[in-house]
């Protein structure tokens, strides 16, 4: 189904500003900063978003949206739950750089800005954290029942520590503009899936 005209200028707002408000954040991101953008008057705007804050969220949702996708291409080349767990630390060796093309990395961006700010924004990215440690702590059950990774792992306790590495990394990286942050917090995941976890 083609999308209309109205719903084709949705998606190029969206589009064109949501790496704008991942960047600035919420509140440092003017109107003027909007239509500057995207060359659309206010009415034009605000003709596809009931206000700012509802532009914002689905801008935070496209960004979102966009690393979720990836991140599971990524790791589905993998054909067991220990393969696909150590495409995980290969994708983040390189999320700083694909991170950039979104203004940051959005997980980190928003739960920064919106902490005792804006508790929807500050919920949706609960919701994908829980969504992601979710994910692997279920790829390291697989793992256990297959045999292929050692049944005393715990798996919520690892999905969550691998997940706060990656992020906790992608921070340092983003402050001090050095990726070695990140690729060092991989070598770690690494070491411990393929010397603690495997049978």
């Amino acid at each position: 189904m083609s999308l209309t005209k109205a719903q084709k200028t949705t998606n190029y707002i969206i589009e064109t500003v949501a790496p704008i408000f991942n960047q600035n954040g919420y509140a440092a991101t003017s109107l003027s900063d909007i239509t500057s953008a995207t060359g659309l008057t206010k009415g034009a705007i605000y003709g596809n978003f009931e206000n700012k804050e509802d532009l914002a969220m689905a801008a935070l949702k496209y960004n979102i949206k966009k690393v979720l996708n990836r991140i599971e291409a990524h790791m589905e080349q993998g054909n067991s739950p220990t393969e696909k767990l150590l495409l995980l630390t290969d994708f983040y060796r390189n999320y700083y750089h694909f991170s950039q093309e979104l203004g940051g990395c959005p997980i980190i961006n928003v739960g920064v800005d919106a902490n005792n700010q804006n508790d929807a924004f500050m919920k949706k990215v609960q919701d994908v954290i829980e969504l992601i440690e979710h994910y692997l702590a279920k790829l390291i059950d697989e793992g256990k029942e297959i045999g292929e990774i050692r049944k005393t792992i715990m798996s919520q306790t690892y999905a969550k520590r691998f997940y706060s590495l990656l992020q906790g990394a992608t921070f340092m990286a983003q402050t001090m503009k050095d990726n070695s942050y990140i690729h060092d917090a991989a070598n770690v995941i690494s070491d411990t899936i393929n010397q603690r976890f495997r049978v």
